[in-house]
């Protein structure tokens, strides 16, 4: 369909053009439209549904639009079950349900800040999450703190073009605090049990799924973390001394 589509349009680009330039050779004003269809064919494919915005999009435009969009999907994907796995904490909230939780969380982009946790975001909002003293919902403050993260190693934009600039530094660090978070939720309420429950207790059925969804988080920002990286030409400080000290990069 899209190359039916681009023939169509090499044709009446070409019928245009040589209307419009008379005095210019045909072999010039066919290299022109050639040049314009595949460029428009190249983008069409590589996005499947062509959008006019592609056009000033490079390649890696194309593949950071593609993974904020899949940090978004598994963040998404992680609220509901965190909800159904602590359904406490949404008591801890009335008049809100998951759904509307979710609106809160994910319909705007950008940069968004909640009163209820006092304005907290990124790093700042997991640690109120992990606070033993925190008696308001975890699963909120924690899911603000990973989504403002992320977005902030995303730049705060949800969609890029070619002069915008990503940081492979923060793109890397933000799955490092994943890896930090993962611990300190497992160790946060002491031998008995985590403050938010995840993974299966002992002696519950094997459930693994909450470490299925954190392992595409951490390997999603590390691929494009990679991706910037080479782009930029410029290497990733891999230092651990922050997930050894299990203290979180502020992001």
């Amino acid at each position: 369909m899209v190359l039916v589509l681009g023939c169509l349009l090499f044709e009446l680009t070409g019928i245009i053009i040589r209307r419009w330039t008379g005095a210019v050779k045909r072999s010039t004003v066919t290299a022109v439209v050639a040049l314009i269809f595949c460029s428009l064919l190249l983008v069409a494919c590589g996005d499947l549904q062509f959008r006019p915005q592609n056009l000033v999009k490079s390649d890696i435009d194309l593949v950071a639009d593609l993974h904020y969009r899949e940090t978004q999907s598994l963040l998404r994907e992680l609220t509901v079950k965190l909800y159904k796995r602590n359904p406490d904490q949404l008591r801890r909230a009335p008049g809100y349900s998951v759904e509307a939780r979710i609106e809160q969380l994910f319909s705007q982009a950008g940069y968004v800040s909640y009163k209820e946790l006092s304005f907290a975001r990124g790093t700042d909002a997991l640690e109120l999450a992990l606070s033993s003293s925190y008696t308001g919902d975890r699963v909120m403050a924690m899911m603000v703190g990973l989504n403002g993260m992320i977005r902030y190693a995303y730049g705060y934009k949800d969609e890029f073009f070619l002069f915008d600039e990503l940081d492979q530094q923060k793109l890397y660090e933000s799955a490092r605090n994943v890896e930090i978070l993962i611990w300190r939720m497992t160790h946060s309420g002491g031998e008995n049990r985590p403050l938010l429950l995840t993974n299966s207790l002992p002696g519950e059925p094997l459930n693994l799924s909450f470490e299925r969804l954190f392992g595409k988080l951490i390997s999603n920002q590390d691929m494009i973390a990679g991706v910037i990286a080479l782009k930029n030409e410029r290497l990733i400080n891999r230092t651990a001394q922050n997930v050894a000290a299990l203290v979180f990069f502020p992001l």
